[in-house]
């Protein structure tokens, strides 16, 4: 099972966006967003968009996109709802045998271990923002 990066991608589309707000760039296109990810331009619009239609970024017809709050303001919680915060883990796609003392009790045991995980994931996503991902990002390169 491949795991999804589109998290990853917005998080670090904003973390860039952010570092060109403090440089003076309140602006900036989805090519020089994507030089940045080294990936195609139509997947940064794509995740962009999501995010618009959250209310995280902006966009200017010909002038490029924008963050709409600070970064201090934008959890990490608040991208991953903005992508639409799939479950970390599922069930079985079909009833398991209900003959078989496993299949008759794992379901309900799973759904409390993966609600548990899921908690401490959106706990975690939501203490972390994009100027800590920004500033711990900026921090490692000076340890390099």
């Amino acid at each position: 099972m491949a795991a999804n990066s589109r998290l990853t991608t917005a998080v670090h589309a904003l973390a860039w966006m952010a570092l060109a707000g403090r440089r003076g760039r309140e602006v900036m296109t989805s090519e020089e967003i994507a030089a940045s990810l080294a990936t195609n331009p139509v997947i940064v619009r794509r995740s962009l968009g999501e995010l618009r239609a959250a209310g995280l970024v902006a966009s200017r017809r010909g002038a490029g996109w924008s963050l709409t709050r600070e970064p201090e303001a934008i959890s990490v919680l608040d991208v991953h709802e903005a992508l639409g915060a799939e479950p970390l883990f599922a069930l079985h796609p079909s009833t398991p045998n209900l003959e078989c003392p496993v299949g008759q009790g794992i379901r309900p045991v799973l759904t409390e271990v993966y609600a548990a995980a899921d908690a401490a994931v959106r706990r975690e996503l939501a203490d972390r923002t994009i100027a800590d991902v920004l500033a711990r990002t900026l921090a490692s390169q000076e340890t390099t």
